[in-house]
């Protein structure tokens, strides 16, 4: 057996072994050894291949397959390949996923020498490199395998290969050595007695699931955003509007990246005190107000119950009247689609969020639901690979699942839709035709009105029936919230369900419900 085939066939064996399920792999020519024996070993109903001719919507994929916790594996030939892998590096980097970027390099005696393909791949994912020693030994390279699945978040493995390239025979390594058991991704979270006030609010972010679940759990009113468990509906249409008195805490604790709400940050800059909870080094404080930060939880504290009580009215009051407004407005906006989705969508479904306004869409209007989990890219929140990324969860969760983004975000990574598994998902494309989110920030005032199309609204006029026919997959196009909900129902295959909106009257609607909130306030 050539050394290059060898320390592949190692490379996978020990992937298997300590539990990895999925592997997505781009065609190349440096790596045809980690390409052959991943074929090899998913002929031994080892583990799934996914094969993607798009690194970029590649290693989405693997984000979203290793969302839930498991390690996965994506896999690339050498140099701009490589760097392609950077945008879903960062990602997994900021929200703690173990994606594996596993790729193929040349020798190390071809670097600067104007060889084809050839890059200095260290550290060139932002992310300290584990570099796989040219033909090394089995418990060498078994030992690199382990120090990848044990590292906390992404990793990278860089194998450099010499021809021969193919295999030429089909054995398949064995090994006495004990299954590595060193790592572990969901450790308990510390806890510790609280000397926060009565009045404290707990806003929750993006963050470790155990950790946010327990914070949402201790008894203080929770502002959570949608990839947060619990949460008060409208609690960030509240913050927007600018709390009453009577609701205004006297210390805010801080879970996860709080990132989505401005009116999140005004309520920070106004907090007395501010206990950050978060990764050391990492702690969740964007305006620069966190008054002390700890990687451990308090111990539930006393809590006002008339206090409690009082933001539990004022919801009930709020979400009454947002629900009017709405149900006043013309069919479609986003805030129709956001909260007609977290509404229908069966129990046990997973719905992963696009960036931008569908994010905030549901934030605002969503149907708070225990039973549905929510995924987004919190991490960088680009809208970069978002299909791939939905693809990926919905593969790994093997139930009902929905995507909910815009035709931007869905137009940036249309080759996601290049999937040799197709799982349940039903992608929701919400298409205003351009860059919404602008028409809502400083530079969709009115005064910013002469050119605001060309540069920031980017109409580009796309029939995603069309681009949808020539990727071969299903799309319909629904008038309505009946035909909505019913394009819901049960989500076989991946399809595409288009809900056509306009822009035109987005800041003035948004204007209206934060007065809407703002009135209940008053009453």
């Amino acid at each position: 057996m050539n050394p290059s085939t060898a320390q592949a066939r190692l490379i996978v064996d020990e992937l298997v072994r300590n539990g990895v399920r999925h592997a997505v792999l781009c065609p190349g020519s440096r790596n045809a050894p980690l390409s052959f024996a991943l074929h090899q070993a998913e002929r031994r109903g080892l583990l799934t291949v996914h094969v993607r001719i798009d690194e970029r919507s590649a290693g989405f994929l693997a984000l979203g397959l290793a969302k839930t916790g498991t390690p996965a594996v994506v896999t690339c030939t050498s140099g701009t390949a490589v760097v392609n892998l950077h945008p879903a590096v960062v990602e997994a980097q900021l929200t703690g996923v173990p994606l594996i970027a596993l790729t193929a390099d040349r020798p190390v005696d071809l670097y600067r020498t104007g060889a084809s393909q050839t890059i200095d791949q260290y550290d060139v994912l932002g992310i300290p490199t584990l570099h796989m020693p040219e033909g090394a030994d089995e418990p060498t390279t078994r030992s690199l395998v382990c120090r990848a699945i044990a590292t906390r978040g992404p990793s990278h493995v860089n194998v450099p290969f010499r021809p021969p390239l193919t295999p030429d025979d089909d054995e398949w390594p064995t090994s006495a050595r004990e299954v590595w058991t060193g790592t572990d991704r969901t450790s308990a979270v510390e806890t510790r007695p609280s000397d926060l006030p009565a009045r404290t609010l707990v806003l929750l972010g993006d963050d470790r699931p155990e950790r946010l679940s327990r914070a949402a759990g201790l008894g203080w009113p929770v502002i959570a955003e949608p990839t947060a468990p619990g949460g008060l509906r409208h609690g960030s249409l509240l913050l927007n509007a600018g709390l009453p008195e009577h609701l205004r805490p006297d210390a805010v604790l801080v879970v996860g990246r709080v990132t989505l709400s401005r009116g999140q940050q005004a309520l920070l800059k106004g907090a007395g005190v501010v206990h950050a909870v978060g990764e050391q080094a990492m702690w969740p404080d964007v305006p620069f107000t966190a008054t002390r930060a700890s990687t451990w939880l308090p111990e539930p504290g006393e809590v006002d119950g008339e206090w409690a009580q009082a933001w539990q009215s004022a919801v009930k009051s709020v979400s009454e009247a947002v629900d009017d407004l709405l149900d006043a407005e013309p069919w479609p906006t986003g805030l129709h689609v956001a909260r007609a989705l977290t509404q229908a969508v069966p129990a046990g479904s997973l719905l992963f969020v696009g960036s931008s306004n569908p994010i905030r869409d549901v934030d605002f209007v969503g149907e708070r639901r225990p039973d549905v989990a929510v995924h987004a890219n919190r991490g960088a929140a680009g809208i970069d690979g978002s299909v791939s990324t939905a693809i990926g969860l919905a593969v790994e969760h093997g139930g009902p699942a929905y995507a909910l983004m815009g035709d931007l975000t869905f137009l940036h990574d249309s080759n996601g839709l290049l999937a040799d598994h197709r799982p349940d998902l039903t992608i929701v494309v919400l298409n205003d035709d351009g860059g919404g989110i602008f028409s809502l920030l400083e530079q969709g005032a009115p005064e910013h009105e002469n050119g605001f199309e060309r540069i920031f609204g980017t109409p580009h006029g796309t029939d995603l029936t069309a681009l949808c026919a020539g990727y071969r997959i299903p799309h319909s196009t629904v008038d309505d919230v009946e035909e909505f909900r019913s394009a819901l129902a049960s989500p076989k295959g991946l399809q595409v369900v288009e809900v056509q909106a306009k822009r035109d009257e987005l800041r003035s609607l948004h204007e209206r419900l934060k007065s809407t909130v703002s009135i209940v306030f008053t009453r």
